[in-house]
């Protein structure tokens, strides 16, 4: 279920997963399924009461670890991943706080240290569960590589921001970005956003290279794509960004990680 449910959402996680080692898709797979399920609860069910459903969800995921087992085939999968790739918890607890904090009135106003919260929990951290299973377990290359795997994270996240600006401003009210008067989202501000994310691709890229090489690849492929994304983004003005959400066809995406894979064989990364 957690593979189907990273297919439907997302095609260029599931294009990057599927040249990561075969034993490590699974995990990462039901990393991404427990994420997504999540997301969706507090940006769908718009008739339902989003808090006690993730309230409900944040109290079965945990059973679910605890026991080894859930009929929820999503949170299954999940703890299957926590457990065998001994995920800590404060990385689900924070990723779990981010989610509430998208369901709170005040959100459409973060000030700088709710930014920076909010992008610890709904991406950092969730780079971290994924780098867990890249290195399999093991600690010392988890702590090597610790500050890259945010970084990474956290670029991906302010893209993801800046591609989806209209519809989480006027769709759901939101406004990630701290001290933006979205009525006068100019240039300028635009490229402090910008010259923010090049910064953190920077860092990222650093952990990227000192993967392991079956955990490498499947890693610069989704660097790759959101690379591409930043740069359509940066040539877009900011007029357009509030009026279209920014894509990269199909065509290009695979165009892309033939790209990818031709400089991965060659050892070009």
């Amino acid at each position: 279920m957690s593979t189907l449910t990273t297919k439907k959402y997302s095609t260029s996680f599931s294009l990057g997963i599927s040249f990561l080692k075969k034993d490590l898709q699974k995990p990462i797979y039901a990393v991404y399924g427990f994420v997504r399920f999540a997301d969706e609860i507090v940006d769908s069910f718009h008739n339902f009461d989003k808090a006690d459903l993730l309230a409900d969800f944040k109290k079965q995921t945990y059973e679910a670890i605890e026991k080894g087992i859930s009929l929820n085939p999503i949170l299954n999968s999940f703890q299957w991943a926590v457990n065998k790739y001994n995920i800590p918890l404060n990385l689900i607890e924070t990723f779990l706080a981010s989610m509430e904090m998208d369901l709170e009135s005040e959100t459409a106003s973060f000030d700088q240290s709710k930014y920076e919260q909010y992008i610890l929990g709904s991406a950092e951290v969730v780079g971290l569960m994924c780098l867990k299973i890249f290195v399999r377990g093991d600690e010392t290359a988890y702590q090597k590589l610790k500050d890259s795997a945010m970084k990474l994270g956290s670029a991906f996240q302010k893209i993801n921001f800046l591609r989806d600006l209209k519809a989480d401003y006027q769709d759901l009210g939101r406004t990630y970005f701290p001290g933006i008067n979205m009525e006068d989202f100019s240039s300028e501000v635009k490229k402090e956003i910008e010259e923010d994310i090049a910064k953190d691709f920077h860092e990222g890229y650093q952990g990227i290279i000192q993967l392991p090489k079956d955990a490498r690849f499947g890693v610069y492929m989704a660097y790759i794509y959101y690379y591409k994304l930043f740069t359509k983004i940066k040539s877009t003005s900011a007029e357009t960004i509030l009026n279209e959400r920014i894509r990269i066809p199909n065509n290009k995406k695979y165009s892309l990680f033939v790209f990818s894979y031709l400089r991965h064989n060659f050892n070009m990364i």
